[in-house]
């Protein structure tokens, strides 16, 4: 399946093999895919399942309608973010899974806690549309992703 899926990706590599390298090519298609599984699934569960109503569980302080579909979303490419990284992108990483999979966590724990506060901002304080902020905040955290996972998440040790 690995090998299916990467003989894929490549095929589309070559118009941009002047500019940058298979490995990175290979993480903007993962990252993009899960970019855009995240801003899909964000949309679905804000218009859909949530139907744009702010959630209110008793005991808990009243958590808006866009933050509960970044918190959907999250839980969702999380896992596809992690997997398409480990196996397709950072085959390279000498470190143990459970390190990985940690690490990959905490990224992806910082990054929602960026989206969380940059949609708020967006949403809120600039009347966005919530999934118009979602694709900006996505754009934006894609860089600090790249380089965080890249040196963090699936390093090498020399």
């Amino acid at each position: 399946m690995r090998k299916a899926i990467l003989r894929f990706i490549d095929f589309f590599y070559p118009p941009f093999s002047r500019w940058i390298t298979p490995h990175t090519f290979r993480y903007l298609a993962s990252g993009g895919t899960t970019a855009l599984t995240g801003v899909i699934v964000f949309y679905i569960a804000y218009n859909f399942i949530l139907k744009q109503q702010d959630v209110k569980i008793q005991g808990l302080p009243l958590i808006t309608a866009p933050t509960a579909a970044l918190i959907i979303e999250t839980v969702v490419t999380l896992t596809i973010g992690f997997m398409l990284n480990k196996y397709l992108v950072f085959t390279q990483s000498n470190l143990k899974g459970r390190i990985q999979l940690f690490r990959y966590g905490s990224i992806v724990a910082t990054n929602f806690l960026l989206n969380l506060a940059m949609l708020k901002i967006l949403v809120e304080a600039f009347n966005f549309y919530p999934s118009i902020a979602k694709l900006v905040t996505t754009l934006v955290i894609a860089v600090f992703s790249y380089f965080s996972q890249k040196h963090f998440s699936f390093k090498v040790k020399k």
